[in-house]
């Protein structure tokens, strides 16, 4: 009874793992996307673009007219006020009474309304445009490093899950062959080193399976937090277009980090002109409204203004010099940037091409190569029972055999990881997933 109720728990505690955990079969588009939606690292970029839109729009503000608006109330304590247009004894008139002055109520408007500054306006909301769109180019170069690492993490991924498939069937054939040599062994037909030769290497292989379960956990979990999954989903990759992205490449290179830089290029040569502007005056188009009643005394209604405000700093004469050669220094620098990023971008194309070439010609080589180990493993195999091999090249061509297959299998996946890398330094790898 208590063996039956040990069996049940054990059966509901695995159902309850099992349905703990989600399978989510996942294309490599499929994981891409959800990168650049999903994934932290892209809604901080999303976040920056955002800030510099935000950035803009405050530049913007700046050509808008300023408006205050103030009102007051005072109380007076024994205020002496005397009017104008009060006479005095000494004059030979009559002497006006003196009035109660104890509140004072003052309202104004000013307005102010820039005119010119000397284009400094105009060329910090261009600098700001400028600024905006480097931004917005430096997101799409991050979405693209974004993409680039999903589809390494989603290849790594398969490459264990294969590495566990093939390692677990080669873990049967390595029980079998135990179990052969054991019936062997007890009969006298084989020697029990022979035996423990094969034991040895099904242990080293049950090693190698469990690195590989390890190996396969962290990196299924690295990618479901990545893309935002619960924890506990398990990943299907799928495979059926690896390998077969020959002919698909564009000559197209437009690489984002260039064109954001290209645009900081231009932001700062717009700085140089808002330096220049210290040389000219500020002119401004002013006006306002008052209105005041001090009590018992004095009523001002529509008492409306207009006017043209100048102000200019003499001390500009001196400082601007040294502002406009610090902008002219930095725009020097971006374009010596420019020049340097540009070369990098040949090398890195170049490169990356050079990476993709020998992937194909590895994976030919592999295809060979495993079609080789087979045969390889057939001929000791059949030498080995007759009696023509020994057990050491039986076990090292059955390890040839699995290790051939594997290398298969990663240069097949790796085909398509040197793909995808040419197409980021080509800076058209998120336009490639946009079209599929």
């Amino acid at each position: 009874m208590r063996i039956k109720f040990l069996l049940l728990s054990l059966l509901v505690l695995g159902t309850a793992n099992m349905e703990a955990q989600q399978i989510k079969q996942l294309t490599l588009e499929e994981a891409v996307n959800l990168a650049i939606q999903n994934s932290d690292a892209s809604k901080i970029v999303d976040t920056k673009v955002a800030n510099a839109e935000s950035q803009l729009n405050v530049t913007k503000n700046l050509q808008y007219p300023d408006v205050d608006i103030s009102g007051q109330y005072r109380y007076l304590t024994g205020a002496d006020v005397k009017l104008r247009t009060q006479t005095s004894d000494s004059a030979g008139g009559v002497q006006t009474a003196q009035p109660n002055v104890n509140s004072l109520l003052l309202g104004q408007a000013n307005v102010s309304m820039p005119i010119f500054s000397g284009f400094k306006l105009k060329n910090t909301i261009k600098a700001g445009e400028n600024q905006y769109k480097a931004a917005q180019f430096n997101a799409k170069n991050e979405k693209e490093q974004i993409a680039l690492q999903t589809i390494q993490n989603y290849l790594n991924l398969y490459k264990a899950n294969k590495t566990i498939e093939l390692i677990e069937e080669n873990m049967k054939s390595a029980k079998q062959r135990v179990t052969d040599f054991s019936n062997m062994e007890e009969n006298g037909l084989l020697a029990r080193n022979d035996l423990l030769k094969a034991k040895l290497q099904q242990s080293n292989i049950e090693i190698s399976l469990e690195e590989a379960k390890k190996n396969e956990r962290i990196l299924n979990y690295t990618l479901a937090v990545t893309l935002k999954l619960p924890e506990n989903t398990v990943i299907e990759t799928i495979d059926t277009d690896f390998g077969n992205v020959s002919g698909l490449i564009s000559s197209e290179i437009a690489r984002n980090d260039l064109q954001a830089l290209q645009f900081q290029e231009e932001a700062a040569k717009d700085q140089i002109k808002v330096a220049k502007s210290a040389y000219y005056p500020s002119l401004a188009l002013v006006g306002g409204y008052i209105a005041l009643d001090l009590n018992n005394a004095l009523t001002v209604t529509n008492a409306m203004n207009i006017g043209v405000g100048v102000s200019y700093n003499l001390s500009n004469i001196f400082k601007t010099k040294s502002d406009v050669k610090l902008a002219k220094s930095k725009v020097q620098e971006m374009e010596y940037t420019v020049s340097m990023i540009s070369d990098k971008i040949k090398v890195q194309v170049e490169n990356a091409k050079q990476e993709y070439e020998l992937s194909q010609k590895k994976f030919e080589v592999y295809t060979q190569s495993e079609e080789q180990a087979i045969e390889n493993y057939r001929i000791v195999k059949d030498k080995y029972d007759n009696g023509l091999s020994d057990t050491n090249d039986l076990l090292e061509a059955d390890v040839q055999q699995l290790q051939s297959k594997i290398d298969l299998a990663y240069s097949q996946a790796n085909i398509n990881q040197k793909y995808y890398e040419l197409l980021t330094a080509k800076g058209v790898l998120t336009n490639q997933f946009n079209q599929q």
